[in-house]
């Protein structure tokens, strides 16, 4: 049974209708303020319409225009959620925004460019990040490994 545009859906439901991992919402919750779920008993994420479309402008911006998470950031300060997701909703972004909200990405000097397909680009912060997070499973996986006796 479908639901109705209006129900709110759960961040299973999100991440299937987006084709994105769980993870990856969570993670975007941690970057983008203005993505605020409802929480329910247990932590259980309940997203509004108004969510879901913000979730759709950010992954286009972020895998379709080629924005990094700090241009995508600037963008979501400087016109606000509402307009991002509507505008998204609507048109598609002109080179000239893309270009005056995109981060500069980090680059080793003598690198070869990546294509411009290539995917999104790492900054500074969000390769700290990642590396805590990653250091954060490892000790995970030591736990797990010495609970199940290994």
């Amino acid at each position: 049974m479908d639901k109705s545009p209006e129900a709110f859906r759960t961040i299973s439901e999100v991440a299937e209708e987006m084709d994105l991992p769980q993870h990856v919402l969570r993670f975007w919750e941690t970057r983008f303020p203005q993505i605020k779920p409802l929480k329910r008993g247990g932590g259980r994420r309940y997203y509004r319409p108004d969510d879901v479309e913000l979730l759709g402008a950010v992954k286009q911006l972020l895998y379709g225009e080629g924005y990094t998470i700090k241009g995508v950031q600037k963008l979501l300060r400087e016109q606000g959620a509402a307009m991002v997701a509507r505008g998204l909703a609507g048109r598609e972004v002109t080179e000239t925004e893309t270009n005056k909200a995109a981060a500069p990405a980090v680059e080793t000097p003598g690198a070869a460019r990546p294509a411009a397909d290539a995917g999104p680009t790492v900054q500074r912060g969000d390769l700290a990040a990642l590396r805590a997070v990653l250091s954060d499973l490892r000790e995970a996986e030591r736990l797990l490994s010495l609970s199940r006796g290994g």
